[in-house]
């Protein structure tokens, strides 16, 4: 008869792995009861006329994720530690944790058997000793999630450049003039009794006059008069222009 061919069995052990900016790769000794990665969206609430309250969605926040276990103060002789080669002792840990903190660099966390790979900015860490157990070293470290960016230098002008002239046979265009109370314009456009647009009266066509009150926001907001000062009305601003 055949023999039956066994079957594999996969590794089903759960492992957490951080590797710091160097590629140096740890596997914490003992894994975390619990662990939780949140995402949350900045979105805004409104209040809009006959809907209520809507939700307007936004940009996703940067994510956290937090770890919390302990060390044991020998790892190798223990039986209840998850890794196979772990470290001699506690302190080679916490020094591990203690110069990825310091290194100003992104880490990453990997959950083996899971699809958790995360990239994070060693933010917080705690290193304690509880209950005056020294067999033992509780601990807890926050990642926060790293996004790439790169920085746009700017080009600073040097004072004394030259400035661009124009080229021969070419002209520059001039700056618009401002337009103000007692200025000098020149009118094309209907007559309008009030700022407002009230009260459509006759139409100026090139004609020179003067500003004598401006209402700002109105529809009309120059009220003309002559250049010898006799009342005209309110125009609208597109019927005005510099003279």
């Amino acid at each position: 008869m055949a023999k039956k061919k066994k079957k594999k069995t996969k590794n089903t052990q759960m492992g957490f792995y951080l590797t710091n900016g160097k590629n140096g790769t740890i596997q914490l000794p003992v894994n975390p009861a619990e662990i939780t990665l949140k995402w949350e969206k900045d979105n805004k609430t409104v209040q809009v006329s006959k809907l209520g309250e809507i939700s307007i969605p936004g940009y996703t926040k940067i994510r956290e994720v937090s770890i919390s276990s302990f060390l044991p103060l020998e790892p190798d002789d223990v039986h209840y530690t998850a890794s196979d080669k772990p470290f001699s002792g506690a302190q080679k840990y916490i020094d591990w944790l203690k110069q990825a903190y310091k290194a100003r660099k992104p880490i990453r966390l990997v959950v083996s058997t899971t699809k958790m790979n995360f990239k994070g900015t060693l933010n917080v860490l705690e290193i304690s000793m509880k209950n005056g157990f020294a067999e033992e070293y509780p601990f807890s470290f926050t990642l926060r999630q790293y996004k790439p960016y790169k920085a746009i230098k700017v080009k600073k002008s040097k004072k004394g450049k030259k400035t661009k002239t124009t080229k021969k046979g070419q002209s520059r265009s001039a700056p618009p003039k401002k337009v103000g109370r007692g200025s000098t314009v020149t009118v094309n456009g209907r007559l309008y009794r009030d700022s407002q647009g009230n009260g459509a009266g006759a139409t100026e066509r090139n004609a020179q006059r003067k500003i004598s009150l401006i209402a700002k926001g109105a529809p009309c907001p120059y009220h003309i008069v002559t250049t010898s000062g006799g009342d005209r009305g309110w125009v609208k601003a597109g019927s005005v222009k510099g003279a």
